[in-house]
């Protein structure tokens, strides 16, 4: 399968590896491995490895780059601010997809999408640049009219909509609020596929959420990374992400 195509088919699982570096930083030394983690994620049928390097290195750092492009035969999915640094980085790795995302110091997790209107040259830039070394990009950003305008002016072909309004609602047992994010994302979709993007979805999904994501029409790749990781603490990772596909699969069947 071509996973840069876009078949009718369940989205694709991008399995976001940085928490397994996050625990093995607490206490440091090399334990979790999230080399290790990647590989028993593709045993678990996973079908992109997701990873974000941080200015900071908070989580994954340089040395698991270079391994993970090494022995990691699945897409690499390379999420990175939009900066000289991170785009020199990605220049020298090569990874088979990019997904410029936003980025502040301070913040535990990426709090919103990247501002791509605010931004329009500085990102139409970022991604030429990195079509050119052959990467897929993709632009993280909300699910809003004026943000999806914006990403089709820039060259990039995917866009990521971040879905953690959605997750939050749905966590909080807001089905009103969750109703109307799922809205959001399902307009948002549509106006990027006529935008001529494609269109990806994620941040915050656990077992709980993801299936009426994956259930919007024309979702071509969830990325998810703590919920899955978390859950992988009890069942191991293999069976995680086993359980998140079949999420997948049952929102895909319905």
């Amino acid at each position: 399968m071509n996973p840069f195509a876009s078949p009718a088919r369940p989205p694709l699982l991008g399995v976001n590896i940085d928490h397994v570096a996050t625990l093995r930083n607490a206490r440091g030394g090399s334990f979790p491995d999230p080399l290790d983690a990647a590989l028993a994620a593709l045993r678990g049928g996973a079908d992109i490895i997701t990873f974000h390097l941080r200015e900071d290195r908070r989580h994954i750092r340089d040395a698991d780059v270079e391994r993970l492009r090494a022995q990691v035969a699945a897409p690499l999915n390379f999420e990175a601010a939009v900066t000289e640094e991170m785009l020199a980085r990605i220049e020298q790795v090569r990874p088979q997809m990019v997904c410029l995302v936003p980025e502040r110091r301070q913040e535990l997790t990426t709090e919103g999408g990247l501002d791509v209107a605010a931004h329009l040259e500085r990102v139409r830039a970022a991604c030429a640049r990195l079509a050119a070394c052959g990467c897929r990009v993709s632009l993280f950003i909300e699910p809003s009219p004026r943000q999806i305008e914006a990403a089709a002016g820039t060259g990039a072909p995917c866009v990521e909509l971040h879905t953690g309004a959605y997750a939050n609602a749905v966590d909080a047992g807001d089905q009103a609020g969750a109703a109307e994010q799922l809205r959001r994302l399902r307009d948002a979709q549509a106006q990027a596929h006529a935008q001529g993007l494609r269109t990806n979805a994620g941040h915050g999904l656990n077992l709980h959420s993801t299936g009426a994501i994956a259930s919007l029409p024309g979702i071509d790749e969830l990325h998810i990374g703590h919920a899955l990781v978390g859950h992988a603490l009890s069942v191991g990772m293999e069976q995680a992400v086993r359980d998140f596909k079949a999420a997948i699969a049952r929102a895909d069947a319905r």
